[in-house]
């Protein structure tokens, strides 16, 4: 019978995050009833909690780096791409918590069951880098999926947020149903939802279990993917839920459920289906282009900062998506460096955004950062290093992020991908700079408040030092990047 007990070392930070996360949830509940429905004290209480406990589990996740294994019957795999990914994660979920608490507190929504559910998309996001089998994988993506569906409507009584979460979920609904749908497709052609019999079945190409049905199932779930990253012609939530939502939460909405998606895009085209990259490379590859190029376009004449970052979002992701098209190690590790330095980029700028405050309430419009260079003159700098970088702007991190990628593309034989990644950069470069010259250059009809959260201060400093620092320390990134890539590609 001990032969049955699967090994639980593998799976270690989830079960953690797991048992917190249920604890931290019967603690909101009792302190509530106990402290007469103090509220803000509860939130506070346990939003410090779930920070402690992203930051152990990191150092849980860290003790698994450079082993690689599977359990639960092969569902589960813990190795040291899913590690940096997962490391990615827990920081996007922490960074998300600590510029939370003060503009739930000031928009009166400060309540605990943010940062569970936090917690629980986290998990989700973890299961989901792990996912070894179709099952998991659908099973990760649901957890994540039902946590974000209610933070997007957190603030119930504002109707933006109301709209923003029941778009979000009636279009969720449907990208895992077409998800699950395909995967049971390709159960059914293939009798085995398992990603490394799979990648057996189809070793060195074509085999007697490629069928047409097969690719369709493949496609299904190409489709359901494209949804959780919002790639173009998926993307059509983004906007409006990046807008609708509280800001916290469009900042988690950026980072932390993309890299997660990211991450499964990969597991799954280059593990199981990667010998079939024939079938799948020239989708990627459009979808990688119509990305890149919505974003770049219909950015410009965004005048809401959060509905512009969110078509700012689709390009990046069509930036990172040229690196699956190339469907080599090369191209993963250029992925994995992207999402690093991008998590950092919009982090440090919603950040930014959330300091945009007038007479107590918050502003969103591009022109109300008129004069944040004299009210805010190191927030102002800050955003404009994170502005730069997005648009690639040497010697920016985002620049070398974007060089790693099209450098892939070069290798590889893709020129005309590469050269519209670049003229799409230009184009982007636009709005990019216009925010810098409203920062800068616009006079202001009314002052920005001050002075801002601590919290908001320490992520800005310490994501702007990274972005600019980056050039001179990008071992840390690029040599995680590399082994996580390697061990994915290794035999």
């Amino acid at each position: 019978m001990m032969n049955d007990i699967p090994n639980m070392v593998p799976a270690l930070p989830e079960i953690f995050i797991a048992v917190i996360g249920m604890a931290l949830l019967m603690l909101g509940v009792f302190q509530k009833a106990g402290d007469n429905g103090a509220e803000v004290q509860t939130s506070r209480l346990v939003s410090r909690l779930g920070m402690i406990t992203l930051v152990l589990a990191m150092m849980l996740v860290a003790t698994v780096a450079g082993s690689t294994f599977h359990t639960f019957g092969g569902m589960f795999v813990s190795d040291p791409f899913a590690v940096y990914f997962k490391v990615l994660v827990l920081f996007a979920s922490a960074m998300t918590l600590a510029i939370s608490q003060n503009y739930m507190e000031n928009q009166g929504i400060a309540r605990f069951e943010y940062t569970v559910l936090v917690i629980f998309a986290t998990l989700g996001m973890m299961m989901m880098i792990s996912a070894s089998n179709l099952l998991s994988l659908y099973l990760g993506l649901e957890m994540q999926s039902l946590s974000l569906y209610v933070i997007a409507t957190f603030n119930r009584d504002d109707e933006r947020s109301t709209e923003a979460g029941l778009k979000y979920f009636v279009l969720g609904a449907v990208a895992s149903g077409m998800l699950l749908y395909g995967s049971s497709l390709v159960y059914g052609f293939t009798g085995t939802t398992d990603f490394v019999v799979l990648g057996e079945m189809f070793a060195g190409g074509e085999g007697p279990h490629t069928s047409l049905g097969l690719i369709v199932g493949i496609v299904f779930i190409l489709a359901g993917l494209s949804f959780k990253v919002s790639a173009v012609p998926f993307h059509m939530w983004t906007p409006d839920v990046y807008e609708g939502a509280p800001t916290p939460v469009t900042a988690f909405f950026s980072v932390g459920p993309k890299i997660a998606a990211i991450a499964l895009f990969i597991r799954v085209l280059v593990g199981p289906f990667g010998d079939l990259v024939q079938h799948w490379q020239q989708i990627i590859v459009l979808i990688s282009v119509a990305s890149m190029l919505l974003g770049a376009f219909a950015a410009i004449n965004q005048t809401n900062i959060k509905r512009m970052m969110a078509y700012s979002s689709i390009g990046h992701v069509g930036y990172a998506l040229i690196g699956l098209a190339v469907a080599n190690e090369s191209g993963v590790r250029g992925i994995m460096i992207y999402m690093a330095v991008y998590l950092f980029m919009n982090i440090g700028a919603f950040a930014c955004i959330l300091t945009m405050r007038k007479a107590g309430r918050m502003v969103e419009n591009i022109s109300d950062l008129a004069g944040m260079s004299k009210t805010h003159p190191m927030v102002a700098a800050a955003f404009a290093v994170f502005m730069f970088s997005m648009a690639g702007i040497p010697p920016l991190a985002g620049f070398f992020s974007k060089l790693y990628i099209f450098f892939a593309a070069v290798e590889s034989g893709f020129f005309g991908l590469a050269i519209i990644g670049v003229l799409s950069s230009v184009v982007g470069a636009f709005y990019y700079l216009r925010i810098i010259k409203v920062v800068y250059f616009d006079a202001p009809d009314e002052s920005l408040d001050t002075p801002i959260d601590r919290n908001l201060g320490l992520v800005i400093f310490g994501t702007a030092m990274i972005v600019v620092l980056f050039f001179a320390f990008p071992g840390i990134i690029i040599d995680g990047a590399s082994v996580a890539a390697s061990a994915l590609f290794a035999k």
